[in-house]
């Protein structure tokens, strides 16, 4: 076991729960990975050995069928799948997020109807706030949910965009527009729970899923649109029961995705490092290996130093979340450091590689072409960084 990437202060139930997710990462995934990608391939044996493992209910509580494990549990597993195929971890993560807003935000019925069956992967979830005008201005959202009348029901017309698991999911959460008369944009927006069959073209009455996106990256999960046309449903698939509360139910379910990113971006970056020095000390030029010239050690000594930085980070923002405390600041910092640091050991090994890194037959082609989607995935560096500048002004504003 190599000293990066080590955590202190495991048990030995979350120590023996991650080396087994690593022996699923080294005998079931990374055969395959390279292979599935360039097919772009849904991975359904391993999404079924994922179900076995009980990955799809880690974070859910036992009461529900989970494994009632903590976030930092779930990011490191996380952090290890991402190693093997970053598009894997996507798929969960996702289902993920929307599990926890519904224990979090959901009514005792909406649990009791979902999560056991989340737990087990019976039932998918994705989730959607973007839309095709825009992507960081959640406020600008345009697909809304009108009320007949006084009564339970409601009408959704609209498009979303970029929803992973679009298609694989038979459960979505949905970030649209009421009015509600409030004067805060904010307060007029409500999360729908959304179901709908697995699959492509009208997946419900009024819901049709036209069809995966092509991708330069991140494949074999599919991402897609989501278009709403007279989709009819009611106050029963609100999640909490009451309308207004979406826009802070979905920031909530999105901080604990920044830590899931930021282990995606930790796992990436460290598989990158193994195979940057492992063809390091491989491949000879002027009659030593690589690795003995100082360029190449030197490329070595940052990547490793940003591998291990961006996972302290990491699971110092999962333990606050854990402990109850507000982690936005730390989200956002893990997040942008282990996304930017990814992309960085990433190049770095590919410039290692030289001219066999543009060949498809080498593992670090993909790897290249997948950490991009981590600089935006759950919002821009941009984004990040205001989040972190706000919260900053906050714990210095100047007294008096």
């Amino acid at each position: 076991m190599s000293r990066l990437q080590t955590t202190d202060g495991l048990t030995e139930e979350q120590t023996e729960l991650i080396k087994l997710v690593r022996e699923f990462v080294d005998e079931q995934i990374l055969p395959v990975a390279t292979e599935l990608e360039h097919k772009d391939e849904y991975p359904t044996d391993i999404v079924e050995g994922m179900k076995e493992m009980g990955i799809f209910g880690l974070m859910i509580p036992e009461e529900y069928g989970g494994l009632g494990e903590s976030l930092l549990t779930y990011a490191l597993c996380v952090e290890e799948i991402a190693r093997g195929w970053m598009s894997v971890s996507g798929i969960i993560n996702t289902h993920f997020i929307v599990a926890y807003m519904i224990l979090q935000h959901g009514t005792e019925e909406q649990k009791q109807r979902y999560l056991p069956k989340m737990a087990t992967g019976e039932i998918r979830g994705a989730f959607s706030m973007s839309e095709p005008a825009l992507g960081s201005d959640v406020s600008a959202i345009r697909t809304k949910a009108v009320r007949q009348g006084d009564s339970d029901d409601w009408v959704i017309d609209g498009q979303k965009m970029w929803l992973t698991n679009g298609g694989s999911a038979n459960l979505v959460a949905v970030l649209v527009k009421t009015d509600l008369g409030e004067k805060s944009v904010y307060k007029n927006m409500t999360t729908f729970l959304i179901d709908k069959e697995a699959g492509f073209g009208e997946t419900a009455q009024g819901v049709t899923v036209p069809g995966k996106i092509e991708k330069m990256g991140y494949k074999g999960v599919d991402t897609t649109e989501l278009v709403f046309e007279g989709h009819r449903t009611t106050s029963a698939q609100i999640l909490g029961g009451e309308p207004g509360k979406g826009f802070y139910q979905m920031m909530d379910g999105v901080e604990v995705g920044r830590v899931n990113v930021a282990a995606r971006a930790c796992g990436l970056a460290r598989r990158a490092f193994e195979l940057g020095i492992s063809y390091a000390q491989q491949r000879e030029t002027f009659g030593k290996k690589i690795a003995d010239h100082q360029g190449i050690l030197f490329r070595l000594a940052d990547m490793a130093t940003r591998v291990e930085a961006s996972h302290q980070m990491m699971v110092k923002a999962a333990r606050l979340k854990d402990s109850g405390q507000r982690n936005d600041l730390e989200a956002g910092m893990a997040k942008y450091l282990a996304a930017e640091n990814c992309a960085n050991v990433v190049e770095q090994s590919f410039r290692i590689h030289g001219g066999y890194g543009y060949s498809k037959e080498y593992e670090i082609e993909r790897l290249y072409r997948e950490a991009p989607m981590l600089l935006i995935g759950e919002g821009t560096a941009e984004i990040q960084k205001m989040i972190i500048g706000r919260r900053l002004l906050e714990d210095y504003k100047l007294k008096g």
